[in-house]
């Protein structure tokens, strides 16, 4: 996290704001004494800043079309009745070894 004095925000404000949407987040102080945090929105979904961190490295890549509605009406597959998820997890685990 970076700080910034008021006067060096009034003199730099482009430049931190080039810093938050690269999603830093930055404090302004007076005096030594934290006032404001300029921070990027999706910060607030987001708060590590993990999804930008993947997205710049091109691990991770928004969608800017809307999802597939018949995916989004399937039902999810489940478990027969008296199968523990569980235990089938750990199966699957072992015999991938």
């Amino acid at each position: 996290m970076r700080t910034a004095t008021i006067t060096e925000a009034k003199n730099r404000l482009s430049a931190l704001l080039d810093q938050v949407r690269a999603g830093e987040t930055v404090v302004i102080v007076d005096r030594g004494l934290p006032i404001a945090r300029l921070e990027p929105i999706a910060a607030h979904r987001d708060q590590s800043g993990r999804l930008l961190r993947l997205e710049r490295a091109g691990l991770l890549g928004f969608s800017s079309a809307p999802p597939p509605l018949d995916l989004l009406r399937e039902r999810a597959p489940g478990l027969p009745p008296g199968v523990s998820a569980t235990e089938t997890l750990i199966d699957e685990r072992r015999s991938a070894r």
